[in-house]
């Protein structure tokens, strides 16, 4: 049985950072890309950034290039999300879905994990 769990989000400030972690079980290592979207309240699913299966090429979202870094963990099949200089525009729900390397992404495509929210708030 497949799983995807993303774990990290929580409160953070203005220019602060969290990071994210995509926990995935079930998937033979090293065998899927993972990609990172989110959803902001009132607005549609964005595609933030991707790492294909052996964690050498990734791509980012222009919204977080340069903010946002994408990493692996092959042998803990563990994809992160490392989030610097946050701001409130970052708020949403972040989803962790395997099977995808680039967006757009569209439910129903791909192993989506439940999400875990991230607010960035003075």
């Amino acid at each position: 049985q497949v799983q995807v769990v993303e774990s990290g989000g929580g409160l953070a400030q203005p220019g602060g950072s969290l990071r994210l972690s995509c926990a995935a079980s079930g998937f033979p290592l090293n065998s899927y890309a993972t990609s990172w979207a989110r959803q902001a309240p009132g607005k549609g699913l964005e595609w933030v950034s991707g790492i294909d299966s052996d964690g050498r090429n990734s791509d980012y979202g222009d919204s977080v290039k340069g903010r946002f870094t994408i990493s692996s963990d092959n042998a803990k099949n563990t994809v992160f999300l490392q989030m610097n200089s946050l701001k409130p525009e970052d708020t949403a729900l972040y989803y962790c879905i395997k099977g995808i390397f680039r967006g757009p992404v569209m439910q129903g495509y791909g192993y989506w994990g439940q999400g875990t929210q991230v607010t960035v708030s003075s």
